[in-house]
């Protein structure tokens, strides 16, 4: 049975960007909170910033030496709606790239003799 995850605020201890995983620290978390980025609801790149005021939804788990893990974080006072994930996909980012190449035109310099 999985419980519901409780909602808290916070401050940010730590994050680092590079990395994408940072603590918050709040009076219902003790010894910290471990936060991944993608637990982040925000738009566009997600990152926090050290002391940066925070709501959050955290479930116990042991993650990295910490006894709790946020499940989602928000920094404007409402909490945002759960996005719908489609069906296999993954909350990380995606990119595609395709490369398409002209046949050579006749008389092409192609570096064989005729």
């Amino acid at each position: 049975m999985q419980t519901e995850a409780m909602k808290s605020v916070g401050s940010v201890r730590t994050f680092d960007a590079d990395e994408g995983w940072g603590v918050i620290d709040g009076p219902d978390v003790p010894g910290g909170c471990w936060v991944h980025f993608s637990a982040i609801a925000i738009d566009g790149y997600r990152e926090l910033r050290r002391g940066q005021h925070v709501s959050f939804r955290a479930e116990a788990a042991s993650q990295d030496g910490f006894a709790y893990r946020a499940v989602k974080v928000w920094t404007e006072g409402i909490e945002p709606p759960d996005q719908p994930q489609a069906q296999g996909s993954s909350a990380a980012y995606h990119s595609l790239l395709a490369l398409t190449f002209d046949a050579p035109h006749k008389g092409d310099v192609t570096g064989t003799e005729a």
